[in-house]
């Protein structure tokens, strides 16, 4: 079946053009329309009047991205994290905690908690606040902000925008009509431009996304980034080769902002995918969805497996599923363009750190 996210993205990157779909993007298009108005007064206000944004004592580093959907975000920030604390930083991460429906943290807390064990990580829509209480309650020495770009209201030192290589530019159009959160120009403001999943496209499509994006931001620092699976992970921890399931047949699902990736991943690892669901971006998964799965997995008596994202897995638990083993598929990232220059820029902060 369909998932309602495989729809929409058939329907706005055109790959659909029966008449609903094409009259589809013209009713999408018109309502994307006042969310530009909205998206584009709300940057001319703080490009006029930077001092608007609220600077706190300590370096802030944002991570952020110009799409709708997964742009590697997550192992950015671990990544960073990592770098700092490596240098005796006292590092908190910041986030808004989107769709956090516990308490507890949402999927993107639960994963860097795992990747980063003992760094503080608050959530708060008001991320001023949460920033100066992490300086005054958590002793941080550098404010880490995830998915910050579009959060203008706390100034930054640094800012990262992440660009997906497989799908750069959202279609060309924003939201609702595309995947853009807002302009492409925006670009502008990035201090580091990431280009993520390099190794998924060709060396001259590299180029060409880096020439589309220095036209809008010539003076970002430009990074390159490979993304492979390394590794299976079961639930309760235990690691795996990759090879332990090559030409098997598996399940898999995710809930995911770019399930596309995840798909060519299983692709690579050469999995033999006999079915797959694919849920929306931060799903939850309660018990309901995880009965469906069960009975799900029972309908494929050939599989040895259920294979899904690390961002998936930190929700849920051993033994839920009554006949399968489950295991996420370990993403590592290495900066194959632009390590020097962005080492560079963050040992600045260092220095800004202890004055």
């Amino acid at each position: 079946m369909v998932s309602p996210e495989e729809i929409y993205r058939a329907i706005v990157s055109s790959e659909q053009r029966s008449v609903p779909a094409r009259v589809a993007r013209g009713v999408l298009g018109m309502i994307s329309r006042p969310y530009g108005w909205i998206v584009n007064g709300r940057n001319h206000l703080y490009d006029r009047k930077p001092e608007l944004a609220a600077r706190v004592d300590v370096p802030v580093v944002s991570v952020g991205n110009l799409t709708l959907g997964g742009t590697g975000k997550t192992p950015m920030v671990a990544w960073l994290g990592q770098w700092f604390a490596e240098r005796d930083l006292q590092v908190c991460l910041v986030s808004r905690g989107y769709k956090d429906t516990t308490g507890d943290g949402n999927d993107e807390a639960k994963e860097l908690a795992a990747r980063l064990p003992g760094m503080p990580h608050l959530q708060d829509r008001d991320r001023v606040a949460t920033a100066k209480k992490a300086i005054t309650q958590n002793g941080a020495q550098l404010i880490l902000m995830d998915d910050g770009f579009q959060h203008r209201r706390l100034a930054r030192d640094l800012d990262i925008v992440l660009v997906d290589a497989t799908q750069p530019f959202g279609y060309g159009h924003l939201f609702p009509r595309g995947m853009l959160r807002e302009p492409i120009r925006s670009l502008s403001r990035a201090t580091v431009v990431a280009l993520t999943r390099a190794n998924h496209v060709s060396e001259p499509r590299r180029k060409e996304i880096e020439l589309q994006i220095r036209h809008f931001a010539p003076k970002a620092i430009w990074v390159e980034i490979e993304q492979a699976p390394t590794r299976l992970l079961s639930l309760d921890g235990t690691r795996h080769d990759l090879d332990e399931l090559n030409g098997k047949p598996v399940l898999a699902f995710c809930g995911i902002g770019n399930p596309v990736a995840f798909q060519k991943t299983l692709t690579d690892c050469n999995y033999d995918v006999v079915d797959m669901k694919i849920y929306p971006d931060h799903f939850s998964y309660p018990s309901s969805t995880i009965n469906d799965l069960s009975r799900w997995s029972d309908q494929f008596p050939q599989a040895v497996a259920v294979i899904c994202t690390h961002k998936d897995s930190v929700k849920l638990r051993p033994g839920e599923f009554s006949r399968l083993p489950i295991y996420a598929v370990l993403i590592e990232f290495q900066i194959t363009v632009g390590l020097k220059a962005l080492e560079t820029e963050l040992a600045k902060l260092v220095v800004q750190s202890a004055q």
